[in-house]
């Protein structure tokens, strides 16, 4: 039986296990801030690929009674993203200072089935597809170029010595890929700043907006304090010498997407490399969520490696980024983990709307398999961390052996039945917010957590 016939459960009970998954995953942001949660789901709404976005808890919930025969004993626990859907890959500034396209978004990784990943990219580029119109045979055309790219890749890093020094950048991208990063290059941290900042008395502050708030004395003092204790989570070597951390500014805010709902944030203004205004740093503090991964995986080992959220978030992104930003890293307030990181100008989204063919599709998709590679080989026995004590390379290897094909055509299969299995599942959803049945959420307005 295919790993995918699992998933076809009647009408009634589905929609009360979707409803029953989301409320477990997000009560207490529920209770917390229903308001973000009703904006959330309106998105999710919006169409089968918004509602996969938004519903990884649910993806996850499903993949934990799916016999899955593309793990073993060691590919079942390696660093993986979590939430690998065909618009989570852009441009960064690595901590080498060059700009790389990438899987980003670690909100959701922790460590997992290697196929988790795949499956989820899979299924949600048939979504993408799909909101196309692209054919069936386009669609197997671009996952089995996807699937090869990856494999490929895997295998490439296992004859090489260094698999950390890998990096898509603008030497060796093409088509859209190459030009999204040739985009960033052009972006400049003083753009952000203006964008985001005013300078009165010859100083710069955050604008005030409506999706900031002022913050009174004593929150203000308490961020300072959580602002200090991040300095202690860089990496010895990682935090930059000429910047000072000092706070200029701090302002409440919020709006980080549809994952995001609820989570309480900040931006902190600091000054950067010199005294020059056009040289601050803006971060991002912003709580961690709990990963939907880690509701499947609950391996007391691996619970007690993270002392929190936003630890365990900062340490993922540093584990499948081979050279993540010497920003990275982590906090505390009030007893709840906090990831923190600098909003930079150098970070842009892949964006799939002008890419409508097959053939403007597959050249991109190559590259997205290169960089989910790299990202899964880079995070294991040759990293500064303990959870993965071998070569990630080698064990898919092993566990693929002679059953790439086999491989290619059942993940396929799966991304077929599951985007099906999600457009239902919308169709579902939709009409369990309409009709109020969520707990905590009405389509029309907030009413107390039941």
């Amino acid at each position: 039986m295919a790993d995918h016939a699992d998933l076809t459960p009647a009408d009634d009970d589905r929609q009360q296990q979707i409803i029953d998954v989301l409320v477990d995953a997000f009560a207490d942001l529920m209770a917390a801030d229903a308001d973000a949660f009703r904006t959330k789901f309106r998105k999710m709404a919006a169409d089968p690929f918004a509602f996969y976005r938004g519903s990884a808890c649910l993806f996850y919930a499903d993949m934990a009674t799916l016999s899955d025969r593309w793990c073993d004993e060691r590919t079942s626990r390696v660093w993986i993203q979590g939430d690998l859907h065909a618009e989570n890959f852009g441009t960064y500034m690595d901590g080498q200072g060059r700009i790389v396209f990438d899987v980003n978004d670690f909100d959701e990784a922790y460590l997992g089935h290697v196929s988790w990943d795949l499956r989820r990219f899979a299924a949600s580029f048939a979504l993408l597809a799909w909101r196309k119109a692209l054919g069936d045979d386009a669609i197997d055309a671009v996952l089995r170029r996807f699937l090869e790219s990856y494999l490929d890749q895997v295998q490439a890093f296992v004859a090489a010595d260094d698999d950390r020094s890998f990096a898509l950048r603008r030497e060796n991208t093409e088509g859209a890929v190459h030009e999204l990063v040739l985009s960033t290059t052009e972006r400049t941290r003083i753009g952000l700043l203006e964008r985001m900042t005013v300078i009165e008395r010859h100083q710069r502050r955050f604008a005030d907006g409506p999706r900031t708030r002022r913050l009174d004395d004593a929150e203000h003092a308490v961020v300072l304090a959580a602002v200090e204790r991040y300095r202690e989570t860089l990496p010895e070597g990682q935090r930059r010498r000429e910047v000072t951390y000092d706070v200029k500014d701090v302002v409440a805010t919020g709006g980080f997407g549809i994952g995001s709902a609820g989570l309480p944030a900040y931006n902190v203004l600091i000054e950067g490399y010199d005294q020059a205004l056009e040289n601050d740093v803006v971060l991002s503090i912003k709580q961690g969520g709990v990963s939907a991964v880690s509701r499947v995986v609950t391996d007391p080992a691996i619970r007690r490696h993270f002392e929190h959220e936003g630890h365990r978030t900062a340490m993922s992104q540093r584990a499948l980024q081979s050279h993540a930003s010497p920003f990275l890293g982590h906090t505390e307030i009030d007893g709840v983990g906090f990831v923190v990181a600098e909003l930079s100008p150098y970070e842009l989204d892949l964006d799939w709307d002008d890419l409508t063919e097959p053939e403007e599709i597959l050249p991109v998709v190559t590259q997205l398999g290169r960089a989910t590679a790299k990202m899964h080989c880079v995070g294991d026995a040759d990293s500064d961390h303990e959870l993965v004590d071998f070569q990630t390379e080698d064990a898919i290897t092993a566990m693929v052996g002679d059953r790439r094909e086999e491989l290619i055509a059942d993940l396929t299969a799966f991304a077929h039945s599951y985007a099906q299995r999600t457009r239902d599942d919308h169709r579902l959803f939709v009409d369990a917010f309409r009709a109020g049945q969520i707990p905590g959420i009405s389509s029309s307005g907030a009413h107390p957590l039941r």
